[in-house]
């Protein structure tokens, strides 16, 4: 490790991680999470779980974090889904009426702000991931959003880290309806900025103290890049190292693990 890139290390204050493939993969914990959050939540240190993934509650990520023996709190969690509803809040009164496509988490994050949930005189199409995806649900979204109702994605991440391996995530349904549609959804998860501006909102942090730990070098280290914040890419999900020769996204620090990340940056955050 260059001595610029301990200097990186000493200057984090807050930090946004994500959490499939950084804190587990599907229902399997990850080498070093559990320690490390305990680690942070004991010396106060802000942080944000911050997950493309739509598909839980705030409440649900909690009870599968305890499963796992990982100890926090809701307000420690942003979801695509959070974000998403947000992000509608702000552009749209409500009752706009939406059309979703997604799963409990990104449906009750509407819910809670108020919008009419329907398949007709649509004003919205909001897509997050489905795994009771349909070709109904696909034939209304796209009626929909060819009569002009704003076409929205909660991310677009292609592909979801389990235990039995890479499964298809949001970004195919996302591809699906563009190409029946001919129109690209705006996105509102990693690398787009409002997800991860929402998440130092919540800290009341700055990006130039801030850093993010991700697995992806499209989403969570490119977002990050976007913003000016620290980026850390470990390697227990998406992304290989063998991909940082020819990607255009390189992070200012790599680890294998978030353990090892913990590792380094103790000694230079107690130092």
């Amino acid at each position: 490790m260059q001595i610029a890139d301990l200097e990186k290390l000493r200057a984090i204050k807050n930090l946004i991680i994500d959490m499939d493939g950084v804190l587990y993969r599907g229902l399997e914990p990850l080498p070093g999470g559990r320690e490390f959050l305990s680690y942070l939540r004991s010396e106060g240190v802000p942080f944000i779980l911050a997950t493309n993934n739509s598909t839980l509650t705030p409440r649900q990520y909690v009870a599968k974090l305890e499963a796992m023996d990982i100890q926090i709190t809701e307000d420690h969690i942003l979801t695509s889904g959070q974000a998403t509803a947000l992000y509608l809040a702000q552009i749209a009164s409500p009752p706009a009426r939406v059309y979703a496509i997604g799963e409990e988490g990104l449906i009750s994050a509407l819910e809670e702000q108020g919008f009419v949930l329907t398949g007709q005189d649509v004003d919205f199409v909001v897509v997050g991931m489905d795994r009771q995806l349909t070709y109904e649900k696909l034939k209304i979204a796209s009626l929909a959003i060819r009569a002009g109702a704003t076409f929205i994605g909660t991310n677009p991440d292609t592909t979801l880290p389990t235990e039995e391996g890479l499964l298809p995530g949001n970004g195919v349904s996302l591809v699906a309806l563009e190409a029946a549609t001919g129109v690209s959804p705006v996105v509102i998860g990693k690398p787009q900025p409002t997800l991860l501006r929402l998440a130092m909102e919540k800290m009341k942090a700055t990006p130039d103290i801030t850093a993010i730990i991700g697995d992806r070098l499209e989403t969570d280290i490119l977002g990050g890049k976007n913003l000016g914040l620290t980026t850390i890419l470990v390697l227990t999900g998406i992304s290989h190292r063998e991909e940082l020769y020819t990607s255009a996204y390189q992070p200012n620090l790599v680890f294998d693990d978030i353990g090892r990340f913990h590792e380094a940056w103790r000694g230079e955050y107690e130092g």
